[in-house]
């Protein structure tokens, strides 16, 4: 495909009315998920809801002349802002917490969440064709859009399977969400320093389902390790208290999963540098929108990005008052982040943003001597990156099953992303000058959770040493080729996530099992053939279960919404 073939192709599917639908449900989806993140400590992905809406609004403006790739590249402008409101409000917060409202502007916000959009983009950019072509992890989410697209258009038994499950996990989800029938939790047991129990959500035994095999296993065995071996044993054994173990399992954690973000960019990413490199050399372009995404040439990509850097570097220094050393280095960790991100939403579907933040936050505040507020914004840049990243390649997944452009998307989520960003600072700061500083915390009326997480880790890691074992046995595991960021997730999360999603593993597993059974004694072409209809329907299954939830998820937010500002 020639340069004009290329363009044609990506702006057939980049169109304006796609733009404006795109820009419109984004606009609506990012207040709603600013106001969800931080009225219940929680954010719902809506990239299958985005999905939904943008085919069914091309289907009307254009009388059914819209193509999936349209309607997907238009869901990737919808969607772009929700994880840029989840990054701000999963860590500034916290700094109104700790009574520093007063030293947080509507301006500073907007330079943390153009920072960290910019910062996710390039990174999204640079690390996509490893993530999406080479590796091919799940990115369930991803796949979820995707399949609620096809099914969507195509109908038939795919379609009735995917949207019975859908409407069943809707209704499941209202039940227990807005009419409270339903209990949040299942089995609880009351153990000292360990939330176990059942999460009651369909969303989330699907991840497991979706995800299944060995990858769970190492999930599950971190958090075995972490609350049974370490909290329970440990405090048992009188070699520290329940609290002083919790601590410790953080630190743990967040070093196995910043260790194997290492390695992924020492060992995957960097030797990729040299063809990179090659193609700058040889003013290179993209002959299938996997190598240079923003300009067709891999050489003007490399200069686009480099001023956006510089730019960013420069934003960070002038507009929230750090060093060059220390914009620097957030810059440069932010990339490392990302691609934990990448791995974390591929393998599992979860992007636990605040996490790659605290990690960012620590080290920084580990050789310099800024200021708290400081610390937020560091983390709040992180976060928005790490959020954005998780969000467009899961976009990026569903582009690949659907054979989208990858660039109309990139493209299009550089639309989505700035624009959620002025939306989501404005969001953010409204409420705050609406409600006041005494509205955020535990038991306030906005819980904010993860923000008061960053704000009681501001005075440092818990466990230097914790911390310092699990970033060694992270680079080591990865390089033996083990998942170590399944093991640092198990560690870190709570343990009823980490159980329900083991369960929905085990379920595809007994259910594989029993098919193999039953059709032990047919011909192989005939058992091979029942084999793929299973899996495909699982898949979809699976995929409506995730979709149904997640679009209730942000119904409920809208709703919300609302709500809040009729009040």
């Amino acid at each position: 495909m020639d340069n004009q073939q290329d363009r044609a192709s990506w702006r057939g599917q980049l169109t304006l009315r796609g733009v404006i639908i795109g820009c419109i449900g984004c606009v609506i989806i990012t207040a709603s998920s600013a106001y969800t993140a931080l009225k219940l400590g929680a954010l719902p992905w809506p990239i299958v809801f985005a999905a939904i809406v943008s085919l069914f609004f091309l289907k009307l403006v254009s009388k059914g002349k819209t193509s999936l790739n349209e309607a997907n590249v238009t869901h990737t402008i919808m969607s772009a802002g929700a994880m840029v409101a989840g990054g701000l409000a999963f860590t500034i917060p916290g700094a109104w917490m700790l009574g520093l409202g007063d030293q947080v502007s509507f301006g500073e916000v907007l330079i943390v969440a153009l920072a960290g959009t910019g910062l996710g983009l390039v990174a999204t950019a640079i690390i996509h064709r490893h993530f999406i072509i080479d590796t091919d992890l799940e990115f369930p989410m991803g796949a979820s859009a995707a399949e609620t697209l096809r099914a969507t258009e195509a109908g038939g038994k795919t379609g009735k399977r995917l949207f019975t499950s859908m409407g069943i996990a809707g209704v499941y989800a209202v039940l227990r969400d807005a009419f409270g029938v339903l209990p949040q939790m299942l089995a609880q047991l009351a153990i000292p320093g360990v939330t176990f129990g059942i999460y009651n959500s369909p969303m989330m035994i699907c991840v497991g389902f979706l995800v299944g095999g060995v990858a769970v296993i190492w999930w599950f065995a971190g958090a075995v390790l972490a609350n049974f071996g370490i909290i329970v044993g440990g405090s048992a054994a009188g070699l520290w208290t329940a609290d002083a173990a919790q601590g410790i399992v953080k630190s743990l954690g967040m070093g196995l999963m910043m260790g194997s973000g290492l390695a992924v960019v020492l060992k995957d990413i960097l030797p990729q540098v040299a063809s990179i490199a090659r193609g700058v050399k040889s003013d290179a372009s993209s002959q299938d929108g996997t190598q240079s995404l923003v300009t067709g040439s891999v050489r003007t990509d490399a200069g686009t990005f480099a001023v956006i850097l510089a730019a960013i570097v420069l934003l960070i220094c002038m507009g929230l008052g750090l060093g060059p050393i220390e914009a620097i280095v957030v810059v440069l960790l932010t990339f490392v982040t990302t691609a934990m991100s990448a791995q974390s939403c591929g393998q599992t579907g979860i992007d636990p943003m605040e996490i790659f933040g605290l990690i960012v936050l620590l080290i920084v505040a580990a050789f310099s001597d800024v200021q708290q507020v400081q610390l937020f914004f560091i983390a709040g840049i992180v976060a928005v990156a790490c959020g954005l990243a998780g969000d467009v390649m899961n976009d990026f997944k569903a582009g690949h099953i659907l054979g989208t452009n990858a660039r109309a998307q990139w493209i299009g989520q550089a639309i989505g992303g700035i624009l959620g960003a002025i939306v989501a600072a404005a969001v953010m700061m409204t409420l705050y000058q609406a409600y006041g500083a005494d509205a955020f915390g535990p038991g306030k009326a906005f819980v904010s959770a993860q923000a008061s997480v960053v704000a009681t880790m501001v005075s440092g890691i818990p466990s230097v040493s914790a911390f310092v074992i699990g970033l060694v046995a992270g680079i080591a595991l990865y390089w033996a080729g083990l998942p170590a960021m399944m093991l640092g997730l198990g560690v870190y999360l709570p343990f009823y996530m980490s159980f329900t999603a083991s369960l929905g593993a085990l379920l595809a597993w007994i259910m594989k099992r029993v098919r193999a059974s039953k059709n032990a004694s047919l011909p192989e072409a005939e058992r091979a053939a029942k084999e793929a209809d299973a899996q495909e329907a699982g898949l979809v299954v699976a995929s409506g279960m995730l979709g149904g939830e997640s679009i209730v998820g942000v119904i409920i937010a809208l709703i919300s919404v609302v709500a809040g500002l009729a009040a």
